[in-house]
């Protein structure tokens, strides 16, 4: 697998600008180095904030017209496809992901995203609004309308995590453009080759200088991406309390904040449901990207006249599971991104096991797995909601299980929680589980496993401490655009 051709450098303002430090990026499957990396520093924030407000404020990009847009951003796309082996190899390498996930949720869906966006970018930029007449002083009647505008918000800068890194630079970057704004894209210390590629390729699809900026970096070049009075809007995707930082940090300037943050989802199984499909989808919630999600649904709230069985077809499934390098096709479960990650994952084991949850399976190092961040997929059972394993985010493979009598109780425990992110139903009774659904304090909620995929039509966000904003649909795409009312009489 090829690196880049710029390996050391950082994109700026159409250029490759070097940087005077590298990092190591690790392979998190075997720990083996898998290139260094360029870092950027405070000065290149500056660069690259400089350039993009220049590109915004003084070139062509939001001046084009939306077809005009349209057509850049689909070579940039078709651009990517040409270099899908590498990307999906890249984050396979990068990222830890397994083959099917690399090619099917972190390099197809976003495509498809990219797609959809481009494809409702090319709107009318400009709505009617509807004509009013209103007696006048003159004795006679006036007649009135206006017009909607949608303009650019401005500078953006987008702040992505490791663990969906190709998914979130593509989500991020091209609804931001589409409607006419620049970017500037910093990705995870650990996951920088997927930004950076970007860079290779708007120069090959030939966008405009400073449209797209790509800047690697620690804290220093985070805070200046959200601080800095230059930037109009910070979409961020991390957890809840990095996301709390920001909206402080962010909130002298009064920026436009998109905050994609941290989740603890339910999945409630009612005692009608289809057992074998429910537990398909519990343990794909737990284990999917070794339990790296913030959407995930690891708190499954089963009926207890079910729970027993439920949670032995997911321990069955769980185990079922191939772990090891994602290299491997075969291979369904990888590992974890860092020895930090693996670290807290078994600390939140230590954690339920001191509260009184039953540990089903897992909660250990896999044997034969010398090198490589790996833990084993972990279930626990007879756990309350009010454990600290039900409640907090570990952002690794551990699902809990709490048992329930009745719907409103299932409904209150699902919503006793500080995040609202997703959520999930399983009923053969649909119309009841969409009553439920309703109830549902978060910010989407898939009946019965939902639609198979994940729709660019439906906006993704959430409530309470998973952030606000939404990303995707129109509603994703209005998040990057200020609204401009026009008004004028007819006569």
């Amino acid at each position: 697998m090829s690196i880049l051709k710029q390996k050391n450098s950082l994109y700026i303002g159409g250029e490759w600008v070097p940087a005077d430090q590298q990092e190591v990026v690790v392979n998190p499957a075997d720990e083996s180095v898998l290139a260094e990396a360029p870092v950027g520093g405070s000065e290149h924030a500056d660069a690259a904030i400089g350039a993009a407000r220049d590109a915004f404020d003084n070139g062509p990009w939001r001046k084009l017209s939306a077809q005009e847009r349209q057509a850049k951003l689909t070579v940039f796309l078709d651009a990517i496809e040409r270099r899908r082996e590498e990307i999906i190899a890249l984050i396979v390498a990068e990222a830890g992901a397994t083959q099917g996930m690399a090619r099917f949720m972190q390099y197809a869906i976003p495509m498809q995203h990219g797609q959809a966006m481009i494809e409702y970018a090319s709107r009318p930029a400009i709505t009617p609004l509807p004509i009013e007449t209103t007696p006048n002083a003159q004795g006679g009647i006036t007649l009135g309308g206006g017009v909607l505008v949608r303009d650019p918000v401005g500078v953006v800068s987008a702040i992505t995590p490791y663990n969906y890194p190709f998914f979130l630079n593509v989500g991020k970057a091209i609804p931001a453009l589409a409607v006419g704004n620049t970017v500037i894209l910093k990705p995870s210390p650990f996951t920088p080759f997927e930004a950076l590629i970007l860079g290779e390729i708007a120069d090959e699809a030939g966008l405009p200088k400073g449209v797209l900026n790509i800047v690697t970096g620690g804290k220093d070049v985070g805070e200046a991406l959200t601080t800095d009075k230059r930037i109009d809007l910070v979409s961020f995707t991390g957890s809840d309390a990095v996301g709390a930082a920001i909206q402080a940090q962010s909130a002298p300037t009064l920026k436009r904040l998109l905050l994609e943050l941290g989740g603890k989802s339910a999945l409630i199984v009612r005692e009608d449901a289809d057992l074998e499909a429910a537990a398909n989808t519990g343990m794909i919630n737990i284990t999917a990207h070794c339990g790296q999600g913030c959407a995930l649904l690891t708190r499954h709230i089963v009926h207890n006249s079910v729970r027993r069985q439920y949670v032995e077809l997911v321990r069955q499934r769980m185990e079922s599971l191939k772990i090891g390098n994602p290299v491997d096709p075969s291979v369904t479960y990888g590992p974890l991104i860092r020895e930090a990650a693996r670290e807290r994952t078994s600390r939140y084991v230590d954690i339920a096991l001191g509260e009184g949850a039953k540990l089903i399976t897992g909660g250990k190092r896999p044997a034969g797995l010398e090198r490589g961040f790996y833990y084993e997929p972990t279930l626990f059972d007879d756990v309350q909601n009010g454990f600290r394993i039900a409640q907090e985010e570990v952002f690794g493979p551990i699902g809990v299980v709490i048992g329930y009598d009745t719907d409103e109780e299932a409904i209150a425990i699902a919503n006793d929680s500080e995040f609202g992110l997703s959520g999930g139903i399983f009923s053969r009774n649909v119309g009841r589980a969409y009553e439920m659904a309703l109830e549902l304090r978060t910010g989407g909620v898939l009946i019965n496993g939902g639609a198979g995929r994940m729709s660019s039509h439906a906006p993704f966000g959430g409530i309470k401490r998973s952030g606000y904003g939404r990303e995707y649909g129109v509603e994703g795409l209005n998040e990057f655009t200020n609204m401009k009312t026009i008004g004028f009489k007819g006569g």
